[in-house]
């Protein structure tokens, strides 16, 4: 069985392989028994991407991979799940021309398939399903629609390649769309979120007038997770509930003056989901957001708020703060501390964050409360992730937020240094599609400097080419190889290259699949610095390898 292993960055490893059936063999084992280190092994239509704790785990986990043997099949007894749909969707009769049949008889073939669910990615709940294997009495062959729609509604069912698969929510898209069913593909109120789990067997059952989301939607086993969702908590985002959320002691701590641009609760995320289409979000600058949380007494983990733009709190009860990240000028009243130290503020005092912009100076700033905030949690988590929608709303102007009653230490720490360094310079391991490009354009990508533009945000860095002292634009990168790249794992550093040769860096909230070639991947340790840049700054990269001591080895969080 032929396969090949590659880094990415320094905290994963990706496996290409011939085809989906050995890579849902891979898959399996790989859940079954994970390596040591394993966070999650990501499936997708050739690869699987295994990712890691630390970089220690990686390249242990990299010299595994090499040898390794699926010890375990995709599953040998997997539920069925039947999903009802009304097939009237908007290109079932352009799909039907393009076969060259008759729309009956694409929904015959498309009800009577069996379908096996391969591989989740691209949203929350949505899962790619393939023709299960022995089961070739039709071939899908489906192109995708020339230009996708801006908004596909939420339960449509579509064709795109040889996938069929329910839109989860609503979302841009590019699949031709069958029709529609009401089952709903993703509740966070279920012991399994995600209606699909990969290895199930999926079949569409045809229902001639609309459906209701409590309709039998499964067999057998098929639903028997399934839980009716539950009211949203106030303020909560997509999916924001109590249901996982464990009752903490807490109380009004601080009121929200003045939000800024943007103030995000967040943590260390919720890593371990991306086979059901769920990143790791969590704090963008985590350093900054761990040492803010030290200073006053929490966990690592707990809720800070990241702020852009400038914040303004007042304090309900007598409290301790610490503010960290951006370069910023902080104070209460007239009074003005040090980013990195503790703050006692008394109730009704107000505490300030008056960032000093410009370039260098960081965009993000992480203001950490004792006790840690307390809002609904998704999966474990109170990140909000912006993609997707899941967790808390973002804060408001006037919301009053809750902090625990507990702490991680008896007592508020010393002053840190704050992480933020300003500099612009981001290490990144080759790959792992470094093949698409020359080593010349490879090298080009280095020496280039690069501008972070306005459409950055928390999913990733969009990067443009400043014009030259003469006004002449530098040519953006350009691709050696043709054709497109099937949709894969991504981690939080891929720098993607998009067709117009102007790379993406993702960041904490980045799809969990993508489809263009990742030239390189920011290793770990500089993922914060990554999440500081600001619209403007300049970036530059530079290659290192994988194996120490090049690529800095870092200690789990």
């Amino acid at each position: 069985m032929s396969h090949s292993v590659s880094p990415v960055g320094t905290r994963a490893v990706i496996v290409d392989l011939p085809d989906l059936v050995t890579v849902m063999a891979w898959h399996a084992s790989l859940v079954a028994t994970p390596l040591p280190g394993q966070v999650e092994a990501i499936a997708a239509a050739r690869t699987v991407l295994v990712c890691f704790d630390a970089h220690s785990s990686a390249i242990a986990g990299l010299s595994a991979l090499r040898d390794f043997h699926p010890q375990t099949s995709a599953e040998a007894n997997p539920r069925e799940v039947t999903i009802d749909v009304v097939y009237d969707g908007e290109d079932l009769a352009d799909v039907a021309t393009l076969m060259d049949i008759s729309t009956e008889e694409l929904i015959t073939r498309h009800t009577q398939q069996q379908w096996l669910a391969a591989f989740g990615g691209f949203a929350p709940g949505f899962t790619y399903c393939v023709p299960a294997e022995g089961d070739h009495t039709y071939t899908w062959d489906v192109p995708r629609r020339s230009s996708p729609r801006t908004a596909v509604p939420a339960g449509a069912v579509g064709l795109a390649g040889q996938f069929s698969a329910v839109y989860p929510r609503t979302s841009p898209g590019g699949w031709q769309l069958l029709g529609h069913t009401t089952q709903p593909m993703w509740d966070t109120n279920a012991e399994q979120p995600a209606l699909l789990q990969p290895g199930d067997t999926v079949r569409y059952r045809q229902v001639r007038e609309s459906i209701s989301a409590g309709a039998d939607s499964s067999t057998a086993s098929g639903d028997s997770n399934a839980k009716a969702p539950r009211e949203k908590s106030a303020g909560g985002g997509v999916g924001a509930s109590t249901s996982n959320t464990p009752i903490v002691p807490a109380r009004p701590s601080v009121k929200v003056i003045d939000a800024g641009l943007q103030t995000l609760f967040q943590d260390t995320g919720r890593a371990g989901h991306g086979d059901i289409g769920v990143n790791s979000s969590g704090a963008v600058d985590r350093a900054s957001a761990w040492a803010a949380n030290d200073v006053v007494g929490n966990a690592s983990s707990a809720t800070v708020l990241e702020n852009i733009g400038g914040i303004e709190l007042e304090a309900l009860v007598d409290t301790a703060v610490c503010v960290t990240g951006a370069q910023a000028t902080v104070s209460i009243g007239r009074r003005t501390v040090e980013l990195g130290s503790p703050v006692q503020v008394k109730a009704g005092q107000t505490l300030q964050v008056e960032p000093l912009g410009g370039a260098g100076n960081g965009l993000r700033n992480y203001v950490a409360v004792r006790g840690g905030l307390v809002t609904d949690k998704v999966l474990d988590s109170s990140s909000t992730d912006v993609l997707s929608g899941l967790g808390p709303q973002p804060v408001s102007t006037g919301d009053v937020l809750k902090a625990g009653r507990r702490t991680a230490k008896a007592s508020v720490g010393a002053a840190t240094t704050n992480p933020f360094d300003g500099t612009n310079v981001l290490r990144c391991v080759a790959g792992p599609r470094e093949d698409w490009f020359s080593s010349e354009e490879l090298q080009r990508f280095t020496e280039l400097e690069w501008t972070v533009t306005g459409q950055s945000n928390r999913v990733g860095l969009r990067l443009a080419l400043p014009a030259g002292e003469d006004g002449a634009e530098p040519t953006p990168l350009q691709r050696s190889r043709d054709g497109e790249l099937a949709s894969e794992g991504m981690v939080s550093g891929s720098i993607q290259v998009p067709p117009n040769g102007l790379p993406v860096v993702f960041m904490a909230d980045h799809p969990v699949t993508g489809g263009y070639p990742v030239i390189a991947t920011v290793i770990d340790k500089d993922l914060d610095k990554a999440g500081q840049f600001a619209p403007g700054d300049t970036v530059r990269f530079e290659l290192v390898d994988f194996d120490p001591p090049a690529a800095t080895t870092e200690p789990a969080r």
